[in-house]
Order: structure tokens, then C-alpha cells, then sequence
């Protein structure tokens, strides 16, 4: 009696969870929504219409594919074979389940460790964790919607700062009394009051991110290093400025600026920077893993096709 009562229960908290999740999507929807009446039908400044409808275009459509483009899923492979469940599950020991993890992993492409060395291991979805990968709840950003989600903070930003900038001058008739319509009045001032606040508050987000990029880092990554075999490394993913810019929007720079998918990679396996042979997690002595290491075929593959080496 209780098992089901705790699965209904379980399935409503889900259910609350995903509705509560949309609050959000729906005021910052209803928010663009006004700001568009009182800037166009409002304020009706037709000088300024066509460019305010070119960057108004480009937020709503970036804003749109970073909640609606979902999170990549890791690929089936990353998943444990029924009968590794079943051999993980009935092991009590927790030194015989990480050999059982390791086993499975020399397989696959994951180069990366938990602090004291383990393999990344998810237990609510049974699989083994690609790199860089974190868990999601709802749709948040990961390797698919990552561009999409700061051309959106890039549009909105310039979304906010336009409005602020050719609305201001307006507010300042209205202070004055130069212009009389009380309804309008309330919008514009209004208006210009929920842009420049906006805009303080996604100037510093978007910087965040920009130094992120820059770095090659997620947020997870900026707080604390990922773990390779020769130990933690916050730039362990860092292929220098302009690749690491690549690595999120691609090298056609004419997609740069769209909300298109120009990303390079699977979002499974990242190539990664290494100073020199001796000091690359891959080619370094597998010993150091104890029977962690990667399987020789697999070595080789990986150090031909992923591995970008960097040198100062």
C-alpha cells in the first residue's frame, strides 16, 4: 500500500515541479509581450520601427530555441547492459562495484574522474557520466542550447539597451510636461525603468559567460577543476582564445550571430589541452589509473582524433 502511495506521490511532486518551472518562461514572455504594445503602439516611434523590429525578431527567436531546444541526452552507449545492472546492483562491496564501473568504462570515452579518482557514475539514470556532463533538471543549458542561450543574453541585452536609449529622451518630455498623454506616460516611463534594470542585471550575467567561453569552462568547471589522470585541471579543456570560441559557435563566423546549431563536436567527447606528451592524461602511463586506463585501441583513437596539444 504505501509503495503506490509513494510513487503517486512522487509523480504529483513531478508534475508540480515541471508546472512551477514554466513560471518563469510565462513573465518573461508576458514582459516582452507588454514592452513590445508599449514601445510600438504606445510610444509609436517610427523612425526607430525597423531596427527595433530587427533585434526584437532575433531575441524572441534566440529566447525561443533556448527553452524550447532540449539538453542533449548522453548517447546509449554511456547507459549500463542489463545484465551490468543487474551484476552492479547485487554487488554489496563498494570496491567491487567501482571495478565493475571501471570495466564498463575502458570502453568508452570518458577521460575524467571524480575527486578521489572514481568513474562518474549516475545512479538515478544508470549510466556512466560523459565528461563535462552535469545533471539537468527541466530544460537547462547544455551542449545543444548553450549558443542558442548567450545569443539570447547577447540579444537581450541590446534589446534593453535600444529601448533604453531612444526611449529616454521621451521621458524626459514627459517629466517636463512637454507631452501630455497620461496612459502613455505610464508605459514610457515604465518602459525605461524595466530595460535599464534588465540590462544592469544581464550585463554582468553575460559577462560571466563570455569569460567562460573564453576559458572553455562550464560553470560547474569554473568552481571546481575537472579531474583527469594526472590530477585536477581547470584548464584541462582551455584550447586557447579563438578555439575555445569555435568550440560553441563553430567556425563560420557567418553563423555566429544566428540561433542555427554551429557547435562543433557530439557533446560526448571534447578535445582537450595538454602541454606536452608527458603531461597528456591519455598518453601518459595508464598505470597511474591502475585498471582505469583506456583499452590500446581505444588509446590510439583518441590521440589521433580528439586530442588538440597546445604548446606554450
Amino acid at each position: 500500500m504505501r509503495r503506490p502511495l509513494c510513487m503517486a506521490l512522487s509523480r504529483g511532486l513531478r508534475c508540480c515541479q515541471r508546472v512551477l518551472a514554466w513560471v518563469p518562461v510565462v513573465i518573461i514572455t508576458l514582459v516582452v509581450l507588454w514592452s513590445y504594445y508599449a514601445y510600438v503602439c504606445e510610444l509609436c516611434l517610427v523612425a526607430y520601427l525597423i531596427v527595433f523590429h530587427v533585434i526584437f525578431v532575433l531575441f524572441v527567436w534566440t529566447y525561443w530555441k533556448s527553452v524550447f531546444t532540449l539538453p542533449l541526452q548522453p548517447d546509449k552507449k554511456f547507459h549500463m547492459s542489463y545484465a551490468d545492472k543487474e551484476r552492479y546492483e547485487n554487488e554489496e562491496r563498494p570496491e567491487a562495484q567501482r571495478q565493475i564501473l571501471v570495466e564498463i568504462a575502458r570502453k568508452l570515452p570518458v577521460y575524467t574522474r571524480t575527486g578521489n579518482g572514481a568513474i562518474r557514475f549516475c545512479d538515478r539514470c544508470q549510466l556512466i557520466k560523459p565528461d563535462r556532463l552535469i545533471e539537468m533538471v527541466n530544460n537547462c543549458v547544455g551542449f545543444s542550447n548553450y549558443k542558442f542561450f548567450l545569443l539570447f543574453l547577447m540579444y537581450s541585452l541590446l534589446y534593453c539597451m535600444y529601448i533604453a536609449a531612444t526611449v529616454f529622451k521621451y521621458v524626459i518630455k514627459y517629466w517636463t510636461d512637454e507631452l501630455t498623454n497620461g496612459r502613455s506616460k505610464f508605459h514610457v516611463l515604465f518602459l525605461l525603468f524595466v530595460a535599464v534594470m534588465f540590462f544592469l542585471s544581464l550585463m554582468f550575467l553575460f559577462g560571466y559567460h563570455c569569460w567562460l567561453v573564453s576559458r572553455n569552462r562550464s560553470t560547474l568547471e569554473a568552481f571546481s577543476a575537472p579531474v583527469f589522470q594526472n590530477g585536477p585541471d581547470k584548464n584541462g579543456f582551455n584550447l586557447g582564445f579563438v578555439k575555445n570560441i569555435q568550440q560553441v559557435f563553430g567556425e563560420e563566423k557567418k553563423l555566429w550571430l544566428l540561433p542555427i546549431v554551429s557547435s562543433q563536436g557530439d557533446g560526448h567527447s571534447f578535445p582537450m589541452r595538454t602541454l606536452c606528451e608527458a603531461q597528456n592524461p591519455l598518453l601518459a602511463n595508464e598505470e597511474q589509473w591502475g585498471d582505469d586506463g583506456l583499452d590500446e585501441e581505444n588509446h590510439g583513437k583518441v590521440t589521433q582524433k580528439e586530442i588538440n596539444c597546445v604548446l606554450d
